[in-house]
Formats: C-alpha cells, sequence, structure tokens
C-alpha cells in the first residue's frame, strides 16, 4: 500500500494522489535528471480559489469565455508536475520523469531552460495571501518523497519561481514562508 507521498519511479506517478495528466508535457533532453524543486503560487481566477481553471489551463481546455480574466492565459500551454490546493490536496499532471512545461524562461546557477532539469509545484495561492497550514503540510511531504525517489534532487536545490525568472515571475510571493517549509523538512529529517 502506498501513501499519497510515495512515488512509483518507473511511472513518475505520485501514488493516491489525483491524476489530471496534462499534454503540456515532453521528454527531458537525454541524461537530464531533475535536479531542482521550483515552488510556484497560481490562482484562477486570480486571486479566486476552487473550481476546475488551474485543470483546465494545464490541460489546455480552458476557454476565455468562461472569464473575461482568462484572455490572456487561455493560449498558454503550460503545466506543473504537482498542485497543492488550499486544503493540501494533491494533484499531478506531469510524471515526475517528464518535463513539464512550467519554468518559462529561467536560469539557475547559470544553467538555462530550468524545465529541463527540475520538478515543478504548484500552491493555490497568490502571492499576497498567506498560504494554508495543509499546504506547507503537503509540499514537505511531497518533497521528502521526491528526494527519496531522486537523489539526483539536492537538499539545497529548492526555489521559488522568482528565484529563476526575476523581474518576470515574483511567485509564490512574500506570503510564502520558506522558514516554515524549511522547519517541516528539517524535522522531519531528524536531529
Amino acid at each position: 500500500m502506498h501513501s499519497a507521498t510515495s512515488i512509483d519511479v518507473p511511472t513518475g506517478l505520485l501514488c493516491a494522489a489525483r491524476q489530471v495528466l496534462s499534454p503540456h508535457c515532453d521528454a527531458r533532453p537525454p541524461g537530464a535528471v531533475p535536479e531542482l524543486l521550483v515552488v510556484h503560487g497560481i490562482s484562477l481566477p486570480p486571486g479566486e480559489f476552487g473550481g476546475p481553471w488551474i485543470d483546465r489551463l494545464f490541460c489546455g481546455d480552458l476557454t476565455a469565455a468562461a472569464d473575461p480574466r482568462f484572455d490572456a492565459v487561455v493560449s498558454l500551454k503550460v503545466s506543473a508536475h504537482a498542485l497543492i490546493d488550499r486544503r493540501g490536496v494533491i494533484s499531478q499532471y506531469v510524471p515526475f520523469q517528464q518535463r513539464a512545461w512550467h519554468a518559462g524562461v529561467s536560469r539557475y546557477e547559470g544553467r538555462e531552460a530550468c524545465n529541463d532539469f527540475s520538478i515543478g509545484i504548484e500552491l493555490e495561492g497568490t502571492d499576497e495571501l498567506p498560504y494554508e497550514a495543509a499546504q506547507y503540510q503537503a509540499l514537505a511531504g511531497l518533497i521528502r518523497a521526491l528526494r527519496a525517489a531522486y537523489p539526483s534532487l539536492g537538499a539545497d536545490a529548492l526555489v521559488g519561481h522568482s528565484d529563476i525568472a526575476p523581474g518576470r515571475k515574483s511567485d509564490p510571493g512574500p506570503a510564502f514562508q520558506w522558514e516554515r517549509l524549511r522547519a517541516l523538512l528539517q524535522a522531519a529529517s531528524g536531529p
């Protein structure tokens, strides 16, 4: 029996998680492995939570007719490996060994094209509103499972979208408490 925070490495799927597979992904370049975790923040419509809109965006069937605020994003071909909603429920869109289209133009420690070597995790939220305790717990559990499944993920290779796309992206924003996440990760690793 697998928990929601264990990964079936051959398939790259999070066991017991909600699966909504996105067409917006492809193979990583030859020899590329997950080495970086990127935390994002997303809400659709902006500042609102719940509903089917993030699924639809990542699956390519979001329509502008649903909300005029979708005009700017309806044609985007984007995805993430996983989303953690406000209740802490994890949905997976892209198998972890595949390349999700989450980072866009990006750079980490001199390396361009972070999608090639990263895993993107979205949190349902905004830059300004506090994230929920359940999201931090789920994120910490997911990070532990990813690090166990993919030893190539370094313990310090954890960044926000804003860190790899400064000036272009601001998420997960100032409301995200990095110290809270690090404390949860540290507590789980023991003394």
